[in-house]
């Protein structure tokens, strides 16, 4: 393949981002909406990119639940992006409303120089800016009240998402290209591919008129979204999981055409059926799952309380006896030890946390004692309801209001503070017939056990079934399971 024809593209990942991580508790990672161009491939305009004022509505099963609006102009020494999405959603019978804002200065190359974002939803609120020098990205973010300041190391140029397509359309496209493209994950220094497979031309109606348009597939850990590019370079159409749709359409017609109305229960559209009833899953020391319509390869199974064998997953109960005589933190092995540090919306060194966790805790308290209080004082205290925002320590412990995600983050921040490394886990958890995606986990108290404070437990039951664990970042690894996993209880032990 010629250089010309291998060419950066996507579209309109602050969507596609959003779809995944508020409508399925995966949450958008602020950084996801930076990329970097394959270490191969330069950027470089062939043709002079047009301004453009581009509005979309956003349907789910036929249903208008938000709109878009991205503009694209010049300014002095390179472009200015502006993307506004906002949408409504019912999340566990509760209907939300939520906002993203991102402006981006691109250099000539369309490259990152700058950036401004925020999400909002209700008393939620996170805002962020930052900017490219040489190969620094500094980064300020705000939430209720408290700034924090982060520099990152970069090794290539950084392109803002959305104006990957700007990019992509002023370099040239063709039918049949296929290329690999990077997604910088700051958490972990380390890039995630998405594969791009430009498909061929197709007609599409859009606003009741034919329409020749690019068809492009965009893969990302095993999720899929088609998108569907005009002459201009405008998205005419999207595509992703769940019934989620996004089409061109006028400005009076997204602000003022259909009203705006609440999506389908979204926490139960992506829910799994399960083949039997459990009546007290507290009572349960294990758990054997048949598990199949996913790749094992593309998620976390198989380690810890959960031994993966063929298809069949066992999940046993850890014990809260035999731990270590000595507890010695400076003792930690480096893993465990990183779980000790704060990070953006875990923030364990915040005096507010810290002083918390004084009250909370005896400094003279065993880790298990330690954690039994903190996930107490979370149960009583955060009340449970369904949150459409960045999970943030600090804002989830001021506002008293979260659900598993916001538990999740405040367990991890009050514990490290507490000395106690801590690791956000992410599955899928049985209710009512039903298994839900969720958040809770994994403290480490001279061996590692789950906790989950939402509910209020240590160890967390066995219906907690793990597909990532770490960091929030790797909560993504769930997109590749989304809409296509299959569960059937094989056996509940006692």
């Amino acid at each position: 393949m010629s250089f010309s024809k291998m060419k950066p593209f996507w579209i309109s990942a602050a969507v596609f981002g959003l779809l995944f991580a508020v409508l399925f508790s995966i949450r958008l990672d602020l950084f996801d909406k930076f990329l970097y161009a394959p270490s191969n491939v330069s950027l470089t305009p062939i043709n002079s990119p047009s301004e453009r004022d581009s509005w979309m509505n956003i349907f789910q099963n036929n249903r208008k639940i938000g709109f878009s609006h991205t503009t694209f102009s010049k300014i002095k020494n390179g472009y200015l992006l502006k993307e506004t999405l906002y949408m409504r959603i019912n999340t566990m019978g509760l209907v939300q409303d939520i906002s993203l804002k991102t402006d981006g200065r691109l250099n000539p190359d369309f490259t990152l120089s700058s950036f401004d974002f925020e999400i909002s939803s209700g008393r939620f609120r996170f805002a962020a800016q930052g900017a490219v020098s040489g190969d620094v990205l500094s980064i300020k973010t705000h939430s209720f009240g408290s700034t924090r300041n982060i520099d990152l190391r970069i090794k290539e140029k950084l392109y803002v998402s959305a104006g990957i397509l700007d990019a992509v359309n002023a370099s040239g496209i063709e039918p049949g290209d296929e290329f690999a493209f990077q997604v910088f994950d700051p958490a972990t220094m380390g890039q995630k591919p998405v594969i791009v497979r430009v498909i061929g031309k197709e007609d599409i109606r859009i606003m009741g008129d034919m329409k020749e348009a690019t068809k492009v597939s965009l893969i990302f850990k095993g999720a899929i979204q088609q998108a569907w590019i005009g002459e201009n370079g405008d998205v005419l159409k999207e595509k992703g999981l769940l019934g989620i749709s996004l089409e061109k359409t006028t400005r009076d017609d997204a602000l003022f055409g259909l009203p705006v109305e609440s999506s389908q229960d979204l926490t139960k559209v992506a829910s799994v059926p399960s083949n039997v009833l459990i009546d007290d899953a507290r009572q349960l020391a294990g758990l054997e799952v048949e598990i199949g319509g996913i790749k094992y390869d593309d998620v976390y199974l198989d380690g810890g309380r959960q031994t993966l064998n063929d298809n069949v997953l066992v999940i046993n109960k850890e014990s809260l006896t035999d731990f270590p005589a000595v507890h010695d933190v400076n003792k930690m092995e480096y893993i465990e030890r990183k779980f000790l540090k704060p990070t953006l919306l875990i923030q364990s060194d915040h005096p507010k946390i810290r002083n918390l966790v004084k009250k909370i805790v005896s400094i003279d308290d065993k880790p298990l004692e330690k954690a039994n209080k903190l996930v107490a004082w979370i149960h009583k205290n955060i009340k449970k309801r369904p949150v459409l925002s960045l999970p943030d320590a600090l804002a989830t412990l001021e506002i008293g209001v979260g659900d598993c995600n916001e538990h999740a983050v405040l367990l991890a921040a009050l514990a490290r503070a507490a000395g106690i490394p801590v690791k956000v886990e992410a599955g899928l958890v049985y209710l009512n017939g039903r298994f839900y995606y969720h958040a809770w986990n994994l403290l480490y108290l001279g061996k590692w056990i789950t906790a989950d404070s939402l509910f209020g437990q240590i160890p967390a039951d066995v219906t907690h079934i793990r597909f990532s664990s770490g960091i929030q970042i790797q909560q993504l690894d769930l997109m590749s399971i989304i809409g296509k996993i299959k569960l059937k209880i094989v056996k509940q032990i006692k």
